[in-house]
């Protein structure tokens, strides 16, 4: 799977990182999947191309390093399917991590690289940013552009996943029981060649994909947060009810994938809870909600920026219009009665005045919101479904398909 990505350039857009781009203040394209150590490091080694993600291939790849070298280091306990036992096929932390999740995070660059490409793309081709802002929104992107390819986030990103394995580390030394990662004795436990995979490179693998995937989107709510600070050129009567900004509302979908993954490693554990029957039904339920609302949070945090210029717009262009209102109506009750019935002392000056009534009623009608639950259902589906099928292995399925329909349709 690739994608030819530089090539399909926007209107108005140039290379990222052209210094004359910005000073002139023409906006660079923004590449969020581009970029950074791991991808120079990625590139060296052939996995992908400047042009070309190549997606597919390095999800099998990355898939078979974190999952199928411990499955294969512990053979030929690996292929048991006794839980009792703590096999390797049974324990869903294994596959949430180490299959699902890893392979989620890298499908979901190319996904998350074209959505966010041509919904930036929508501010130079509407054009949505004024002329005078332009420099300003050049120089927000080549900022953004910097960050994503900061060493020192990814080094910290790196940190953290070493963090981790070692956590994990002292976790396998303190269990009480035998599992495929660990074999317990009275004397002392003793960490398998799986187990020391695992930690070494599956889970710090899994982490630091998660994290700079974290970071990266955080990169994309500081640019919507600085370009919400310019001067846009909003329509309050626009179609869309958000002022022309509508198709922003809908950026959330491109991250389905990245959503899905880290659900499936929440619900993993979530789901070894279950199976040691330690949860109730409503407390399942209140996890449940409780992760879609972390979920939203990490959306409507960018897009919240853009509550106040289109509240402006909208008490602006109500102002303006119910000026423009009245005196059409005024001229309007003066031919027809031949004098206004209010506030008449004296002739007011006839001229043709548009009808602002349609305008006045879409005005009114303006979200100051953009984030909708249109715009969520596919990504709140892809938070919530790893969770609901994790709950219908212990609790009753018809219960827990109905707090998932209720919160989807919230």
């Amino acid at each position: 799977m690739s994608a030819a990505v530089p090539g399909d350039n926007l209107p108005g857009s140039q290379p990222a990182g052209d210094p004359a781009a910005t000073r002139q203040g023409k906006i660079a394209e923004y590449l969020a999947s581009h970029g950074g150590p791991f991808f120079e490091l990625q590139a060296r080694l052939k996995l992908l191309r400047a042009n070309a993600l190549q997606s597919g291939r390095r999800a099998l790849l990355f898939v078979a390093l974190a999952w199928g070298v411990p499955f294969l280091l512990g053979l030929p306990d690996s292929l048991s399917l006794d839980h009792a036992q703590g096999s390797f096929l049974t324990d869903p932390g294994v596959w949430a991590k180490f299959f699902i999740a890893i392979a989620a995070f890298v499908l979901a660059e190319q996904q998350v690289e074209r959505g966010l490409r041509i919904k930036l793309g929508q501010f130079a081709r509407a054009p949505l940013i004024a002329p005078s802002s332009m420099p300003a929104a050049a120089q927000a992107i080549s900022t953004a552009l910097k960050r994503r390819d900061s060493r020192l986030a990814e080094l910290i990103c790196l940190g953290l996943a070493a963090l981790a394995a070692l956590l994990s580390f002292l976790n396998f030394h303190t269990s009480d029981i035998s599992f495929w990662a660990v074999q317990h004795t009275a004397e002392s436990n003793r960490i398998t060649a799986a187990g020391w995979w695992s930690i070494c490179v599956s889970l710090p693998f899994f982490v630091f994909l998660f994290l700079r995937g974290v970071w990266r989107h955080l990169v994309w709510a500081q640019l919507l947060r600085k370009i919400a600070d310019l001067e846009l050129r909003l329509v309050a009567a626009h179609p869309d009810g958000k002022g022309g900004l509508g198709f922003l509302s809908q950026y959330p979908n491109a991250y389905m994938f990245f959503v899905f993954g880290m659900s499936a490693a929440i619900a993993a554990a979530v789901m070894k809870h279950l199976l040691q029957e330690t949860l109730s039904m409503t407390t399942f339920s209140m996890i449940m909600s409780g992760w879609l609302a972390i979920v939203i949070a990490f959306f409507a945090y960018p897009l919240s920026a853009f509550s106040k210029p289109l509240a402006k717009l909208k008490e602006s262009g109500l102002l303006m219009l119910g000026v423009q209102a009245t005196r059409f109506q005024r001229a309007a009750e003066r031919k027809v009665l031949g004098r206004n019935v209010a506030a008449d002392p004296g002739p007011e000056a006839d001229e043709e005045i548009a009808d602002p009534g349609k305008l006045f009623d879409a005005t009114k009608k303006l979200s100051t919101m953009l984030i909708s639950r249109d715009a969520v259902v596919p990504v709140a589906a892809a938070a919530l479904i790893p969770f609901a099928v994790a709950g219908a292995t212990r609790l009753p399925y018809k219960e827990v398909f109905s707090v998932l329909k209720k919160l989807l349709l919230l």
